[in-house]
């Protein structure tokens, strides 16, 4: 027996120190009863355990009340099912570093938060006293729209600059800001969440910066802001093989983003199998308008009914003087519903009724700048449900008046920036090398204007289009273009 222990004990040495140990929150007398503010307890827990080697935080049933608290490196934090982490409603239980949070984490790896239980921000609450505490002098801001600014209202997950982050079955609701954020972080596994924020303005889902090697996978997300942002604040830096796939998406703005903040670049982005539904803004947004680049976008099997567009695709130039590029895109597979009313209308939080009055955007918008050109698109087995009904008295834009269209090199990027536009189907303008196959475009009334118009648009192909109802008399209009097939 001697010998056979002695034996094992190395093979029992080497594992152990590689096994999560877990330490019960109530070991550092973290109370669960929803009253007691745990932040000093939760804090000396996670460095205690950090300091140790590393180990999960595990939370049982009940609520933990807390301001923020930093996460740090070899420690996992589990709420199991019937877990509540509650933030507290008072904003100066929150630090701020760049911004503020509940779960803070800088310059650290191997960290990550799991389990059936649930994180609530009570973002509209913590919101209105940060307000009252503006209107009283106790903080200050300038209260832009009569909201505190972003980076003081508290979002539920600030990580910067770490490595090894996992997120896995958890439910994040109700933020004050943004809800999650992963900034110039690495090795990023984000799967089976659940994101459920509609408290307060800026509810983006989630928003990924300047990050590489993500995966974004079976996530649900109700967001009162956009959905997934991808984003790019430094223009050294660029998200950089980004993963979102099997994912199920609602937003009072867009669905899946890259942009706006676009001053590096984003490339080697795959969006496989999602679904969005009731959407006020665009199923997919792609966006450089910083002076920054997209390149390598593949959009694969989308499916969205009861949305205000479907694609869009944008050159901008905010910073005078900063040209961006946008090019090397595919999107495939595709079925698209467009309502005729407000697609996110009934929502605490709604997309803002803006530029009106107009006729029903496009579906697909591309639009570059002069001298900016998207270049190299394509689009294949396409199938865009658009109510059309567009009415020639409505209308604020004469047809044949392309040229009238504004470029707004300067403007925020979004599909209806232009105010009226002079198609029912596809607009693209200021683009080369764009080919759609298999693209169907169905109106469920006919509209007065045509499906597809083209405007210094070279190089387009159009192969197997069917358009229903016919345009009469022809299926699109293009001027200042060349070579359209």
């Amino acid at each position: 027996m001697y010998r056979k222990f002695n034996a094992l004990w190395p093979l029992v040495f080497l594992t152990l120190p590689t096994m999560a140990r877990d330490f019960p929150a109530s070991l550092f007398g973290i109370r669960s009863d929803g009253i007691t503010l745990n932040t000093r307890s939760i804090q000396f827990a996670i460095d205690y355990i950090s300091n140790k080697g590393g180990g999960n935080l595990v939370f049982s049933v009940g609520r933990y009340l807390t301001g923020s608290v930093h996460l740090k490196s070899g420690v996992g934090l589990v709420l199991s099912e019937g877990a509540v982490m509650v933030g507290s409603t008072n904003p100066l239980d929150y630090d701020k570093e760049l911004f503020t949070a509940l779960i803070l984490a800088t310059n650290q790896q191997k960290i990550s938060i799991s389990g059936n239980g649930i994180i609530d921000g009570r973002g509209r609450e913590v919101a209105q006293n940060l307000l009252a505490l503006i209107h009283a002098g106790i903080v200050e801001d300038p209260l832009r729209n009569d909201r505190p600014s972003e980076s003081i209202r508290p979002m539920l997950i600030d990580f910067r600059s770490c490595r090894q982050v996992r997120l896995r079955n958890v439910t994040l609701r109700n933020a004050a800001s943004w809800v999650e954020t992963y900034d110039q972080c690495s090795d990023v596994s984000l799967d089976s969440i659940t994101v459920d924020s509609k408290a307060y303005w800026n509810n983006d889902g989630l928003d990924i910066v300047d990050c590489d090697s993500v995966h974004v996978s079976h996530c649900f997300i109700d967001a009162a802001d956009d959905g997934i942002c991808l984003k790019s604040h430094d223009p050294a830096k660029q998200c950089n093989q980004v993963w979102i796939e099997h994912n199920v998406i609602r937003s009072s703005a867009s669905a899946i983003k890259l942009g706006t903040a676009s001053l590096g670049g984003f490339s080697h982005i795959r969006i496989i199998d999602n679904k969005v539904f009731n959407t006020y803004r665009s199923a997919i947004a792609l966006e450089a308008v910083d002076g920054g680049f997209i390149d390598d976008v593949l959009v694969d099997s989308l499916q969205a009914a009861k949305i205000g567009n479907a694609i869009f695709l944008r050159i901008g130039e905010r910073i005078p003087g900063k040209e961006a590029r946008l090019h090397n895109v595919r999107i495939k597979n595709v079925s698209v519903d467009i309502p005729a009313e407000k697609p996110d209308s009934g929502y605490d939080y709604e997309g803002p009724v803006e530029d009106q009055p107009r006729n029903i955007s496009p579906a697909v918008v591309i639009t570059g700048l002069p001298g900016s050109l998207i270049d190299d698109v394509t689009f294949e087995n396409v199938n865009i449900k658009s109510p059309g009904g567009g009415n020639v008295f409505r209308a604020n834009l004469p047809l044949g008046e392309v040229e009238k269209v504004p470029d707004r090199p300067e403007a925020y990027p979004e599909f209806s920036m232009f105010g009226e536009l002079p198609a029912w189907g596809i607009y693209i303008r200021h683009a080369r090398n764009i080919q759609m196959t298999n693209v169907t475009l169905s109106a469920q009334v006919k509209d007065y204007r045509p499906s597809i118009v083209l405007d210094d648009a070279h190089h387009a192909s159009f192969r197997n289009l069917s358009i229903r109802p016919n345009d009469r008399p022809k299926k699109w209009w293009a001027k200042n273009s060349t070579d359209i097939k």
